[in-house]
């Protein structure tokens, strides 16, 4: 009997119930600590994003994954580690050689054929070892300049595209950007619910650092799953941060501050998970 890969087993439940589950990413050790300590508040499961500029900055996705693969170990609740938008194929390979839960492969930038070809390639390796996989088909606004703010994801393409590549998960375009710093989008929600009809996977709502509490129970309740959010928790960690060095510039261990960005993260990340889950 094969056993369903994590990651597609938590979507599948929570799109059952119409809840979201949060999904954010790690950029230094102590996102990871505080994200895994924030899911054991809420009391629901977790992912944590590695993203292929994450892998750059610690010189290779080993150190960051083998460490937030530990903490996820240790979390006293379900605690995922994802690959978040990768383009390198051979980034896939080590992280599938490492244990990830998950991948989401960026076809995105590649003609049509060839995105669904090496998507499903992709998917078939990731799945025979048992290892969920979520794709990108429509363009999500504001990736390194590349997709258009005004993108959005044909719901027929899209049924097409998940049935041709076998993914547990498809991130869809719908109104947000990457990188906002301001909680000022607003999610086409009749096309989220177009989508959720046409596409028999769980949808992955991408960019949403721009959405205010409002817009996310929105885009969760018109069937938006996975909700991936990053920008909104560095700015937290950063003011947290700045704050406390505007006040005692003198002084240098690192961690009487960077606790005070943990523990900004943990608590957001708390408040955000039981507003998706709810």
């Amino acid at each position: 009997m094969i056993t369903r890969p994590a990651l597609a087993r938590i979507l599948a439940s929570a799109r059952e119930r119409n809840a979201g589950v949060g999904a954010f990413n790690v950029i230094l050790l102590e996102h990871a600590e505080a994200i895994a300590s924030g899911a054991e508040q809420a009391g629901v499961p977790v992912v944590l994003q590695i993203s292929e500029n994450c892998v750059r900055y610690h010189g290779g996705l080993a150190p960051i994954a083998l460490a937030s693969l530990e903490i996820a170990k240790r979390a006293k609740v379900e605690v995922l580690v994802h690959l978040d938008h990768i383009e390198d194929q051979d980034l896939v390979c080590e992280g599938v050689e490492l244990g990830v839960d998950s991948v989401m492969y960026d076809g995105s930038r590649l003609p049509y054929d060839e995105n669904v070809r090496t998507t499903r390639e992709i998917a078939d390796l990731c799945h025979s070892a048992g290892i969920a996989v979520e794709a990108e088909l429509g363009e999500v606004g504001g990736k390194d300049g590349v997709h258009a703010p005004g993108a959005r994801t044909d719901p027929a393409e899209a049924a097409t595209f998940v049935k041709a590549t076998g993914v547990d998960a498809l991130a869809v375009a719908v109104g947000t950007s990457h990188a906002m710093v301001s909680r000022t989008a607003s999610v086409d929600r009749a096309l989220v619910s177009r989508l959720r009809d046409a596409v028999g996977v769980p949808l992955v709502l991408h960019g949403s650092s721009g959405l205010s509490d409002e817009e996310l129970r929105g885009a969760v309740e018109s069937g938006m799953t996975k909700i991936n959010i990053s920008t909104h928790l560095n700015g937290l960690f950063t003011r947290s941060l700045k704050q406390f060095l505007d006040e005692q510039p003198e002084v240098v261990d690192p961690r009487k501050y960077v606790r005070l960005g943990r523990t900004a993260v943990e608590a957001e990340t708390a408040r955000l998970l039981r507003l998706l889950a709810a």
